[in-house]
């Protein structure tokens, strides 16, 4: 049989504008992946398909976002036309216009929508597909969907619906797991009955335990308990968050590994009985359970533990005769002793970490296996090639607790696809609304590099070059980590966030080379924005030229500290004196876009102009970390000394919404006395239970909003005497 293979390296985007193959691609692909990058490189240099292969005709995306975008991109490379679902907020999203036809599900909620099996099914008889791709969340792992597909005819891109209840289910997977050899983590073979339950088999197993919900994924339902008590409100709010998630509430209880790290095997499956491991993937970079960073390779792996931990994957999937692209999820300790956690049947958020260093499109393989074809690869065709990371870019605040989820309208919004080596997987653009129904996410950020280093380089750069306005986001968060000592070494656990960042994020800390060179940088601004002011009076250009000022005493403030310094301009230079440090900046930088490369001393430095605020207050994006200096000229700093100081506003009394989100209980009354530390209220956003406490002994005053209400960030819930 005639072999073909693609390969693409290097920042692309996937275009929908080539309807002719280029020369580039071989015969049996329609489409291409476009690239913006100087030069075109291959990427799917490794993807095996049979010339002239029978492919689907029609395939419905049952899902949004990114994630849809993904799915229509390879379907587009395929010749195979897509049908996208949606929900009435969805109407004009980016996935519906890159697909062939868009059919609306439903109102905003997903439970009236994207998980509105009867609308969809419903939408895939009336546009005639013939398979329907689930992506992840919402019916990717949902049996009955996958079963009432096979009863109409329609292949479920994906594996049965047996080996998905097999392996959704928590408890079921442990059993079939420690069938197959896979290595087992100590807990409780069964479901956990109540609270009661929960905290003596807790003391069974020895704290600190793992509480999660059986039916779970993706860190929702579940938490981690060190007490009795803390094992009672974990076993509430799990089964409560695992109620709202899945409509599954039963709770399993298992040993927490202190420290572990987070690395899961890529499993790749046919309908006849092959499977193959692509590598695994550190997963480690957590908050809240949610992946924020994964990388591969592992630093941690050796090709023996990836051997055995390949083995065992491939093992357990051919045990449930699993067929499709999945997961296998390991807990591993100091000693690379690994554990089974669970088994995802379904395509990973992070997928395309693994397509950068195999060199495989999961998806179109995923497709393949759907329709009936053997894989084409064997194990020894799977190789290493380079190192990829990704950063998962959300619309959430990192300040606070690493990211409470932000809304709102994308204002401004650049990707940094133009660098090399950049992949962004993205499902919004310019004008987009990041919505409190779906999940916050903005872009899976992928660089790749022939090394790890290599990789880590290209990411900072791109994060330094990723513009987003309109929404907070975390991508000081993401800056920070992948320049910090200990990321950088690879020296990483779950624990990897609390640990080194034990009082939550606070940003960069700037070092006092850096603070001299962001207010250099500050104060070139400053000048280069007066002196274009200078060119214009009651609209009408005034040609001043020959009277402009040539040098500014200037005092600038940044984190609460003053630098007085001398800005002085001759021929095409702007000299800034602070600090004896001199520092020359060409005149002609352009300060006038939100992304400035501005050269200091002949080394390039970028940063971002969030927002000019006026009167000379401005917002540096530096280091991924936005700061606020303010810049006055002599005058107007010593009037400034004479200006009263800003009272700040006692909070204390007040339980204040955190984030947008839906009011899932109220747990007091006006009249109500409540302890330190006490649960007055549950905050639901994101399908994420957040409860919220006192902070002092206090009496209720009022109660501002019901059960089932929506409140936006910073609305006053309770209100204490």
């Amino acid at each position: 049989m005639k072999m073909a293979t693609l390969r693409l390296r290097g920042s692309f985007r996937l275009c929908t504008a080539h309807a002719v193959r280029p020369a580039c691609q071989p015969a049996g692909y329609k489409r291409c992946i476009y690239t913006t990058a100087p030069k075109l490189k291959n990427i799917y240099w490794n993807d095996k398909y049979n010339d002239g292969e029978e492919v689907f005709e029609k395939i419905l995306i049952a899902n949004r976002g990114e994630i849809a975008c993904r799915v229509i991109h390879t379907c587009k490379r395929l010749g195979i036309k897509t049908v996208a679902v949606h929900s009435e907020a969805d109407s004009l999203s980016l996935h519906t216009r890159l697909a062939d036809e868009a059919i609306c599900v439903g109102p905003p909620p997903t439970s009236q929508s994207y998980l509105n099996m009867d609308a969809i099914l419903k939408a895939v008889k009336d546009t005639g597909a013939q398979a329907v791709h689930p992506g992840y969340g919402f019916l990717s792992e949902n049996t009955v969907f996958a079963a009432k597909l096979a009863e109409i005819g329609v292949e479920f891109i994906g594996p049965t619906s047996d080996s998905i209840k097999a392996m959704g289910d928590k408890i079921q997977s442990k059993r079939i797991a420690s069938k197959a050899k896979v290595n087992m983590i100590p807990g409780h073979d069964g479901v956990v009955e109540d609270a009661d339950h929960c905290v003596k088999l807790a003391n069974e197993i020895g704290y600190p335990v793992m509480i999660k919900a059986s039916a779970g994924g993706g860190g929702k339902g579940m938490r981690i308990a060190w007490n009795d008590k803390e094992a009672r409100d974990s076993y509430r709010l799990s089964k409560q968050e695992a109620a709202s998630s899945f409509g599954d509430d039963r709770m399993l209880i298992e040993k927490y590994i202190d420290n572990p790290r987070h690395i899961e095997m890529q499993v790749l499956c046919d309908k006849h009985g092959n499977a193959l491991w692509l590598n695994e993937r550190e997963c480690s970079i957590q908050r809240r359970n949610q992946k924020v960073i994964e990388e591969a390779p592992s630093t941690f792996v050796d090709p023996d533990m990836r051997k055995r931990m390949g083995e065992q994957a491939t093992a357990l999937a051919k045990q449930v005769k699993y067929s499709s692209a999945g997961t296998v999820e390991f807990l591993v300790d100091s000693q690379k002793n690994f554990y089974f956690l669970e088994m995802n049947t379904r395509l990973q958020v992070e997928h395309p970490i693994t397509e950068c260093i195999t060199g495989i499109d999961i998806v179109h393989q995923m497709i393949r296996s759907a329709k009936g074809h053997k894989l084409l690869h064997s194990q020894s065709d799977i190789p290493i090639d380079g190192w990829a990371f990704e950063c998962r870019v959300y619309a959430e605040d990192p300040y606070k607790s690493f990211g409470m989820p932000s809304i709102g309208r994308l204002q401004k919004y650049i990707e940094p696809s133009h660098i090399s080596q950049v992949r962004c997987d993205s499902g919004i653009r310019e004008g987009s609304e990041i919505s409190v129904y779906y999940d916050p996410m903005i872009c899976k950020l992928v660089t790749y590099g022939s090394s790890r280093m290599e990789a880590l380089s290209v990411m900072v750069k791109a994060l330094d070059s990723y513009v987003i306005k309109g929404v907070t986001h975390n991508i000081p968060l993401l800056r920070d980590i992948v320049t910090e000592e200990r990321f950088v070494a690879g020296n990483i656990s779950t624990n990897y966030l609390p640990t080194v960042y034990p009082d939550g994020f606070k940003g960069r800390v700037l070092s006092a080379v850096e603070s001299l060179e962001l207010v250099a940088m500050a104060a070139v601004i400053y000048v280069k924005d007066q002196l274009a002011s200078r060119n214009f009076k009651n609209q009408t250009r005034i040609p001043l030229a020959n009277n402009l000022p040539t040098s500014w005493s200037l005092n600038i403030m940044l984190n609460e500290e003053n630098f007085p310094l001398e800005v002085n301009l001759a021929g095409n230079e702007l000299t800034v004196l602070v600090q004896d440090q001199t520092m020359n900046i060409p005149i002609d930088v352009d300060v006038s876009t939100s992304l400035i490369n501005m050269t200091m001393n002949g080394q390039s430095k970028l940063l971002q102009l969030s927002k000019r605020l006026g009167a000379g207050l401005y917002n540096l994006r530096f280091f991924g970390t936005v700061y606020q200096l303010k810049v006055l000229e002599e005058f107007a700093n010593q009037m400034s000394k004479l200006m009263p100081v800003k009272q700040e506003v006692d909070t204390s009394s007040l339980i204040l919404a955190p984030m947008p989100g839906v009011l899932k209980s109220v747990a007091v009354k006006p009249g109500d006395m409540v302890a330190e530390g006490q649960e007055v209220c549950v905050l639901e956003a994101m399908k994420m239970q957040n409860s919220l406490a006192s902070a002092r002994v206090a009496k209720v005053k009022k109660v501002n909003f019901q059960q089932g209400q929506t409140l936006d960030e910073g609305d006053v819930i309770v209100e204490f005497e």
